[in-house]
């Protein structure tokens, strides 16, 4: 009877940084800092889970903000353009992120019982190597240390909507069937990754990127604010064709079980 072996989380909005904040404030003073050009939260939220040279590109697509900057600049926003904002997004990044490496509430109790189950815990991240090796101490710091963190810049095929982050996380974690493995992430690219590997695949709704609310919010809100929330999410993942929508990370011990029954009854994600 075969059993799952790994689960690969994001980290923003996923494990750590509830809500997602530190790359999105970062991107809204990155276009500020650059070309005194604003954007609001919710363009810089919309590409999230790309890697963050592509994320700025996208950003610049956006139907509105390219109209913004078309009648700033008087020309689309070009190559040269994303390379600086990219790098003044960097220092910003790699100085800020170590603020935003809180565990999610439930992260560490949810990673720890895993480990007691004998599964493999992996990571990957839109966020480039240079940024992660400033969050990985970080939050190991607060509890948080997975066995294998894999950058979006790691790997000469690229990152995310690819599968190559999580298919190099099965290499180092030796994972022999990649229907074993369940990738957890707030994003819908980060779900595409993960079916793209051929793994099961859970959209958290209320932690992360799509919902957009802070800790302390979601902390204090009524059943109705969260129902607002997560309507709004599931929209964002209405296809993205994830197996399980849950709230945050503290539901996954139930979809951990409820796949192993379904390979144990043969079913395949």
């Amino acid at each position: 009877m075969q059993h799952l072996q790994a689960v690969m989380f994001d980290w923003a909005g996923t494990v750590v940084d509830f809500g997602s904040f530190a790359p999105t404030t970062i991107f809204v003073e990155a276009f500020k800092r650059e070309y005194d050009f604003a954007i609001s939260l919710a363009e810089a939220r919309v590409p999230m889970g790309l890697g963050k040279w592509d994320h700025i590109k996208a950003v610049g697509e956006l139907p509105e903000v390219a109209a913004r900057w078309e009648a700033r600049f008087g020309r689309p926003m070009q190559h040269e353009d994303i390379d600086k904002i990219y790098q003044t997004f960097m220092p910003l990044q790699v100085k800020k992120v170590g603020e935003h490496a809180d565990l999610i509430p439930g992260a560490k109790a949810v990673i720890d019982g895993l480990r007691e189950q004998g599964l493999k815990i992996g990571s990957c991240t839109g966020y480039p190597r240079v940024v992660l090796d400033a969050l990985l101490p970080a939050a190991k710091a607060n509890g948080y240390s997975p066995d294998c963190a894999v950058a979006t810049d790691d790997l000469k095929a690229g990152g995310r909507p690819a599968p190559y982050m999580l298919l190099q996380n099965m290499l180092e974690l030796a994972v022999s069937d990649v229907k074993a493995c369940v990738k957890v992430d707030d994003s819908v690219p980060g779900i595409t990754e993960g079916l793209n590997a051929g793994m099961w695949t859970v959209a958290l709704l209320l932690s992360g990127n799509e919902a957009g609310l802070t800790q302390a919010e979601f902390e204090v809100a009524d059943e109705a604010t969260l129902a607002a929330a997560r309507v709004k999410a599931q929209d964002a993942f209405a296809h993205s064709g994830a197996h399980y929508q849950i709230d945050t990370i503290a539901d996954l011990p139930s979809v951990i079980a409820d796949i192993e029954q379904r390979l144990a009854n043969g079913e395949r994600p």
